[in-house]
């Protein structure tokens, strides 16, 4: 059990998550939804680099939520447990995709000491995603990497969770409500 206080919730009668938690800041809230919605379906990265970026996040933060959920679309684009299962400290060893195992270096830069980041990664990585690819790349590691301490600062991730697959934020069958049930 964490032994971080939680922030209560603000919707009566639900428990604190995230979105009950922000829900003290409703205008907040709604812009956040907004960008992360955005973020997940206009897009210049397919939903497979983005989630193999979110669980790197997910993995190296320890965030008990962000490693168990899974994001829809990113299924429907093949990305399978055998594949996620290689996205551990031994990364560059594992049978990924080149470009693959250079999204998960660049995600490695962000979340660690980005000043230590080897500039030809960054180069070759913005030969393959174009420049908005490895824009959207860096947000996206940093939304993860806030969100991630957020839920784990806040005591607001399961102890347990089993493996759980949830509608991609902004896809017509995302809801916050549903999100924090899993």
């Amino acid at each position: 059990m964490s032994t971080v206080p939680r922030v209560p919730s603000a919707v009566p009668g639900q428990p604190p998550a995230f979105h009950t938690v922000l829900a003290h800041a409703p205008a907040i809230q709604q812009r956040f939804a907004d960008l992360y919605g955005a973020f997940w379906m206009d897009s210049a990265l397919s939903q497979r680099d983005k989630e193999i970026a979110r669980i790197r996040n997910a993995r190296v933060t320890a965030c008990g939520f962000c490693r168990q959920v899974r994001f829809s679309l990113a299924r429907e684009e093949g990305l399978d447990e055998a594949t996620l299962d290689l996205v551990t400290d031994a990364y560059l060893d594992a049978p990924l995709s080149p470009r693959e195992k250079r999204i998960l270096q660049f995600t490695d830069a962000i979340i660690g000491d980005p000043s230590r980041a080897d500039p030809a990664l960054g180069a070759a990585l913005g030969d393959e995603l174009g420049d908005a690819g490895l824009a959207e790349l860096t947000l996206g590691v940093g939304l993860f990497l806030g969100l991630a301490k957020v839920l784990i600062t806040l005591g607001l991730e399961p102890e347990e969770m089993p493996v759980t697959i949830l509608p991609t934020p902004g896809s017509a069958a995302y809801s916050p409500q549903a999100a924090a049930a899993g």
